[in-house]
């Protein structure tokens, strides 16, 4: 329909109808502008693990299970936000209660931060179509 133009392909897979073959697109330009609305990613248990690559951030374990901690504990305000939530061992999150992690003297190796859609998924999809480099701003 003159839509779009195929940038990239996917090699040995294509769309099969009953008359035509056609490429399996792996990189399209759409020819018109088309408004997409603005995805937030929400702070999920499984977006909070990807984005602290399922790693305890006070002491750095990987070995499930993990947990999620409030890095200002609910029960004095704090809030379900990517700033205030991170990836925990049972350990040191029963270790750190009802404090904060200065209280506690239980430093963070990192700083929680909202991550970006793009940010996600390539914690996500560990390996990265080459042919898309070019259009994610990485």
């Amino acid at each position: 329909l003159s839509k779009a133009e195929l940038i990239a392909e996917h090699e040995h897979r294509v769309i099969r109808s009953m008359t035509q073959d056609f490429a399996f697109p792996s990189v399209i330009r759409l020819f018109q502008y088309v408004r997409a609305p603005f995805r937030t990613v929400e702070p999920t248990r499984k977006n909070i693990h990807r984005r602290d690559e399922h790693k305890c951030q006070y002491c750095g374990t990987g070995k499930p299970p993990l947990t999620i901690d409030h890095v200002f504990p609910k029960s004095r305000g704090g809030e379900d936000t990517w700033e205030n939530m991170v990836c925990a061992c049972i350990r040191c999150n029963n270790r750190k209660g009802n404090r904060t992690p200065t209280e506690a003297h239980m430093p963070l190796q990192r700083t929680p931060r909202r991550p970006t859609l793009v940010m996600l998924l390539r914690l996500h999809q560990r390996k990265l179509d080459e042919r898309w480099k070019p259009f994610l701003f990485l």
